[in-house]
C-alpha cells in the first residue's frame, strides 16, 4: 500500500509540474505575442511616421519648384526621401488654386499629403461686360455691334447695335441713335435710339427713343462703378516686369522671339509676320506697334492665368494681328495702355482675341476687328467691328508685383 500511494503521489507531482510548465509556456508564447505585436506596432508607427515626413518633404520640394517658376504646369515627378519612395503632383491650376500632392511609400506604409496653393499678391479683375467704358463714352458708328452687354459713365451714341443690356451712369448721359436688342436704363433716352426691351430712365430725363417693351422712371441716380483695374495694380506689374530685366532703348521683334518678365525703356515694333511668345509680363515705356499678321501670345507655362502687355505710351495694331492666352481655359492676354490720347490704342482691320483696356485715353476699333472685350476711358468702334464678349472674362487671375507667386491655402493629410 505504502509503495502505491508513494506513486501516485509521485504521479501528482509530475501532473502539478508539467501543468505549471504549461502554463509557464503559455504565459512565455503569450509574452512573446505580445512583446511582437508591439515591437511590429512600434516598427509600423515609425515607418507611418518617416513616411509622412517624406511626404512633406515631396510637398517642401513642390513648393520650391513652384517658388522658383510660378507658372509651372501640372508636373508629375518621384523622389526618395530616407529610402522612402515619394510620387509628387502638382496639378494644373483651376483659377487662382493649385493642388500638389505627395504620396510616399516607406516599405509597403503610404502615406499621403495635399496641398491647395493661392496666387499671392494676385488680382482677380472681373469683366463683367462686353464693353465697359468711362466718362469719354462709347462712339458706335455703322455697322459697328457689340455682342454682350455695355456700362458706359459717359454718353452712348452712333449707329451700331448692341446684343445684350445697356447702362449708362450719371445724370445728364444718354443713349442716341444706337439699337439695343435688350433693356437700357440711362438719364436720358434720344431719337433716333432703339430700345427692343424695357427702358427706365431718371426723372428729368428725356425719353424720344422707341421703346418695344415697358418705360418706368426713377428718382435716383444710376451710380457709377470704376474701371476693373485700379492705377495701383498697373504699377505693380510694372515694378514687377523692372524688377527681372530692363532692356534700354528702342526693341524689334522679328520672326520667333520670347520676351518677359521685362520693361523695355524705349518703343516696342513687332515686324510683319513676327511671333511674340510672353513668358511674363512686358511694360514698354514707350509706343507699341504691331505691324500685319503677327502674333502675340502667353507662353504655355501660364496654365489657366491671365498675362499683361502693357504701354506708357499708345500701342497701334494693323491687320491680322492675333492674341492670344496660354491655351488653357481662364487665360487671356490683356493688352493695356495708360496713355491719355484719343487712340491711346487703336486697332485696324481683322484683329482677333486678347482682352484691350485703356485706364485714361481712347480705344479705336476699325473695321472688321473682332475682340474678346473692350474696356477704356472712352471707346470709339469704327465701321463694321465687333466686341464680341467672352463669359471666361468675367474672372481673370493674373499674377501682380515682384513678389506674386503661390502661396499654401491649406495643408492637410489626404
Amino acid at each position: 500500500m505504502n509503495k502505491i500511494v508513494n506513486s501516485q503521489k509521485g504521479y501528482v507531482i509530475l501532473m502539478i509540474t508539467f501543468s505549471i510548465m504549461i502554463i509557464m509556456l503559455t504565459m512565455a508564447m503569450a509574452v512573446s505575442f505580445l512583446t511582437a505585436n508591439r515591437q511590429k506596432n512600434i516598427t509600423n508607427t515609425v515607418k507611418s511616421t518617416q513616411a509622412y515626413y517624406a511626404a512633406e518633404a515631396g510637398i517642401e520640394d513642390a513648393l520650391l519648384r513652384l517658388k522658383e517658376a510660378p507658372q509651372t504646369l501640372s508636373l508629375s515627378y518621384n523622389l526618395n526621401v530616407n529610402n522612402a519612395a515619394v510620387a509628387v503632383d502638382i496639378l494644373n491650376a483651376i483659377g487662382a488654386s493649385k493642388t500638389i500632392t505627395a504620396q510616399a511609400n516607406n516599405k509597403d506604409v503610404n502615406r499621403k499629403v495635399q496641398v491647395v496653393c493661392s496666387i499671392g499678391n494676385s488680382l482677380n479683375a472681373s469683366f463683367y461686360y462686353g464693353v465697359e467704358v468711362g466718362a469719354g463714352g462709347l462712339v458706335m458708328n455703322n455697322g459697328s455691334k457689340v455682342m454682350g452687354n455695355v456700362f458706359s459713365a459717359g454718353d452712348i451714341s452712333g449707329s451700331g447695335i448692341i446684343d445684350g443690356d445697356v447702362v449708362v451712369s450719371g445724370n445728364g448721359h444718354s443713349i442716341k441713335g444706337v439699337t439695343v436688342n435688350k433693356n437700357a436704363m440711362a438719364y436720358s433716352c434720344l431719337s433716333p435710339a432703339i430700345i427692343k426691351g424695357s427702358l427706365v430712365y431718371v426723372t428729368g430725363g428725356l425719353h424720344t427713343c422707341a421703346v418695344s417693351g415697358t418705360t418706368s422712371t426713377q428718382s435716383e441716380e444710376i451710380s457709377e462703378q470704376p474701371l476693373p483695374i485700379p492705377q495701383s495694380q498697373i504699377n505693380d506689374w510694372k515694378a514687377g516686369a523692372a524688377a527681372v530685366q530692363v532692356f534700354t532703348g528702342n526693341k524689334t521683334i522679328s520672326g520667333n522671339q520670347t520676351l518677359g518678365p521685362i520693361k523695355i525703356t524705349g518703343n516696342l515694333t513687332i515686324r510683319n509676320n513676327a511671333k511674340l511668345n510672353m513668358t511674363g509680363t512686358v511694360y514698354v515705356a514707350g509706343n507699341i506697334s504691331i505691324s500685319n499678321n503677327s502674333t502675340v501670345k502667353l507662353d504655355s507655362s501660364y496654365g489657366s492665368l491671365g498675362g499683361v502687355l502693357v504701354a506708357d505710351g499708345t500701342i497701334h495694331l494693323s491687320n491680322n494681328n492675333t492674341f492670344s492666352g496660354s491655351g488653357q481655359p481662364g487665360s487671356y492676354l490683356l493688352v493695356l495702355s495708360i496713355n491719355t490720347s484719343d487712340d491711346a490704342i487703336s486697332i485696324s482691320n481683322n484683329v482677333s482675341g486678347g482682352v484691350f483696356y485703356t485706364s485714361a485715353g481712347g480705344l479705336d476699333v476699325s473695321n472688321n476687328v473682332s475682340l474678346i472685350e473692350a474696356t477704356g476711358y472712352k471707346v470709339i468702334m469704327q465701321n463694321n467691328s465687333t466686341i464680341e464678349y467672352s463669359s471666361g472674362v468675367v474672372n481673370i487671375y493674373f499674377t501682380s508685383g515682384p513678389g506674386a507667386g503661390w502661396e499654401v491655402a491649406s495643408w492637410q493629410e489626404y
